[in-house]
């Protein structure tokens, strides 16, 4: 088996243009830089499914039902053409609940007591643990995305297509090779549409395409 997880394209959530508009996550798009990327990923897919002959005439894309990642492997597909694409509900981001859509100042306002108690967890190593409020910690994400798993293993595609977003997608890698909380500690963000290969076969996973997002230095 051959699982390619891809990170959806910029969205107008990462260019902070929905700071202003305030759509919730699910119907957060592309802007269209994000439509650019997602179609520069599908080209190199394209030409690397080649270069590797690697059949996908019975290969699966899996999607996130959010509005992002759903223009992100439409525009992915049509380089591709693959006709079983099946969503997930179990592969949208992680849910921010009241921090949802608000910059980090605003939310210091709004809701200091609840920023105070995450910001003390988080800074204690326990990103992998702290639940945002009325929302989820990527703790939660990981149980959902062993759903998943046990679901592409009874999948008889053997070349599995993945899009979904930055934190779904490192509980994934996560899970499959049982790394540690302090492994997802530190390992940063796709950039928009990077592409992670797991190999099953070969027991390795790596980057094929773009990469991780820098950590600013402080």
């Amino acid at each position: 088996m051959k699982l390619f997880l891809i990170r959806h394209g910029e969205s107008m959530q990462n260019t902070k243009e929905n700071y202003m508009v305030g759509l919730p996550d699910h119907k957060v798009y592309l802007s269209e830089k994000g439509k650019i990327e997602a179609n520069n990923a599908g080209l190199f897919l394209k030409n690397y499914l080649t270069e590797n002959n690697i059949d996908i005439k019975n290969a699966t894309l899996w999607v996130s039902p959010y509005q992002r990642t759903r223009e992100t492997a439409q525009i992915i597909n049509e380089q591709l053409n693959i006709n079983k694409i099946k969503e997930d509900i179990t592969l949208i981001e992680q849910r921010y609940g009241l921090f949802s859509d608000k910059e980090i100042e605003t939310i210091k306002k709004l809701y200091p007591e609840q920023f105070k108690f995450y910001d003390n967890y988080w800074k204690n190593d326990g990103k992998f643990y702290a639940k945002l409020p009325q929302g989820e910690s990527p703790y939660d994400v990981a149980l959902r995305t062993k759903q998943f798993l046990e679901t592409i293993f009874r999948d008889d595609s053997d070349v599995l297509f993945v899009v979904s977003h930055g934190t779904t997608i490192r509980t994934i890698v996560m899970n499959w090779f049982h790394y540690s909380p302090e492994w997802f500690n530190k390992e940063p963000t796709m950039k928009n549409c990077s592409i992670r290969l797991i190999d099953r076969e070969k027991n390795e996973e790596k980057y094929i395409y773009g990469g991780p997002v820098k950590k600013l230095k402080k």
